[in-house]
């Protein structure tokens, strides 16, 4: 765990939390009173062990163990915090907040690209990043307006396709399987059947 860097942000006047190692090495200072709350196990104040984790980190940390549901089962989780006096409900849940920010990014590489970058200046990262963010903006847009139903990567998908055609965006959305649309964009029967077949008194080529 990079303590060098969570000690910098302590200095700068910066409030984290994180997930703690199993084998941290530290002592317990002061055990705070138990929480309401059925999740918390734990509340902590520790101080690192060892003599170049204490040079890393040399101030008090709060170590909250917590039971937390994650697909549908309990789990314990430990977490570090440099915030003495939160709940320690709060300090589960901004952790939690952070699952949210990931599968953000998640989405934001998956849906625009944002992984190859064409220049590696400072200036032109930031310039492809913010326009990913305004193409992922406007699209969250175009999806809460339309009333998109399906998932935002088929969104991304049928936009991408009609970028180049003269069609109306809420038009071909509501075409594309939605509970609006009357299929006249689908593939008939028809075009499955090859040239020279013909159909027998079922309806099926032969």
């Amino acid at each position: 765990m990079a303590f060098r860097h969570l000690w910098e942000l302590t200095a700068r006047g910066v409030w984290w939390v994180t997930r703690a190692k199993e084998n941290m090495a530290c002592r317990v200072k002061k055990r705070l009173p138990r929480s309401s709350d059925p999740r918390i196990l734990k509340d902590e104040l520790i101080v690192l062990k060892g003599h170049k984790s204490r040079q890393e980190h040399p101030g008090v940390l709060r170590r909250v163990t917590a039971r937390i549901e994650i697909d549908g089962e309990d789990r314990v989780m430990v977490f570090l915090t440099n915030h003495l006096e939160w709940a320690a409900s709060s300090v589960v849940d901004l952790y939690g907040c952070r699952w949210g920010i990931e599968t953000f990014f998640k989405e934001l590489k998956q849906t625009v690209q944002l992984v190859d970058f064409l220049g590696h200046s400072a200036n032109a990262v930031k310039w492809q990043v913010w326009t990913a963010l305004l193409v992922h903006l406007l699209l969250r847009f175009l999806a809460w307006q339309s009333r998109w139903s399906h998932s935002f990567s088929r969104l991304v998908t049928y936009v991408r396709a009609a970028l180049w055609l003269e069609r109306d965006i809420y038009e071909l959305l509501e075409r594309c399987g939605t509970a609006n649309g009357d299929f006249r964009c689908l593939g008939s029967p028809e075009q499955a059947w090859l040239p020279g077949f013909a159909r027998d008194a079922v309806g099926q080529p032969t």
